[in-house]
């Protein structure tokens, strides 16, 4: 038995879709660091991952495959996610960019399927907006914990396919002109947002579970829209209820017209650093010029 036996019911050739498979992860920390972990398990064979920050103390609660030994000597967090990748696929074609990823544009168009483990709702936003751009499947993860005064804690998050032509995240209304507003309001004194391990992993597998129906043939007309919400008081991941609302759904907010790249060709991507620019050639001199280098035995 091979290590990938035991998920042949994804399909007769789902190992190897799976390796010619190039997916993006931006947000390499708690929910970005299960997602390379998990994908790398099921045999993902291509990544570009994007993430500026080196682990801290603070991160160790959440961030999986990162060590106190790392702290020790500020290792970058898409490091640690390549080498968590290594330990289980030696071969995997990673390209990680210690950056933010709107650095990381021209490697993130040839993925399959982006997903986004970021913070706030802005950058949620422009990430999706590059996806439909380049007709990717984008699917966005996120966890926040709300303070219910005398009633405790309330952790909840969401899962959101955002499939080119199907509903976006405006179109759910999880990405408002308010929230877009309030939040950019409060950046700088918002303080840390609270992360806890296991409500990172539920939301992450749950992506996973998404990103294996896109790219595999194993579950028959997966929904092109998909709004999922974490309870994680409960323990439960339900549907939202604008799945239903929004199933026959067109979206204004990405029309066809603006899609597509006329400058790029993925015929000429391949996993290999970036090449250096071209020297510039250098003018042909004029004729009386030349004669004059000539004669003065300068040639």
């Amino acid at each position: 038995m091979s290590r990938l036996d035991r998920q042949s019911f994804l399909g007769t050739n789902s190992d190897a879709i799976l390796e010619s498979t190039t997916i993006g992860v931006v947000g390499l920390g708690g929910g970005g660091s299960h997602v390379a972990q998990q994908t790398a398990h099921m045999g993902v064979g291509g990544y570009v991952n994007a993430d500026p920050d080196v682990i801290e103390d603070t991160n160790t609660n959440r961030l999986i495959g990162g060590t106190l030994a790392d702290v020790d000597v500020h290792m970058p967090k898409v490091a640690i996610a390549a080498r968590l990748i290594r330990g289980l696929h030696p071969k995997a074609r990673i390209i990680s960019v210690q950056d933010d990823w709107h650095n990381a544009v021209d490697d993130l168009k040839r993925c399959a399927v982006i997903v986004g483990a970021v913070d706030g709702f802005r950058e949620r936003e422009q990430l999706e907006r590059f996806a439909r751009r380049h007709l990717i499947p984008y699917i966005d993860i996120g966890m926040d914990v709300h303070d219910l005064g005398e009633q405790g804690f309330l952790v909840s998050g969401q899962v959101i396919l955002s499939m080119p032509g199907a509903p976006c995240m405006r179109c759910c209304g999880f990405i408002t002109d308010e929230r877009l507003e309030q939040e950019a309001r409060k950046y700088g004194a918002a303080g840390s947002r609270p992360q806890v391990v296991w409500s990172n992993g539920v939301l992450a597998s749950t992506a996973v579970g998404l990103l294996t129906q896109v790219l595999t043939p194993w579950y028959p007309n997966p929904r092109a829209f998909v709004f999922l919400d974490y309870d994680g008081n409960k323990g439960t991941v339900t549907r939202n209820s604008r799945m239903d609302l929004l199933k026959d759904h067109v979206c204004p907010h990405h029309p066809p017209d603006e899609t597509g790249d006329p400058l790029f060709d993925i015929r000429k991507k391949t996993f290999a650093p970036r090449a250096a620019p071209a020297k510039p050639a250098t003018p042909k001199l004029p004729w009386w010029r030349r004669l004059w280098i000539r004669l003065a035995g300068r040639d």
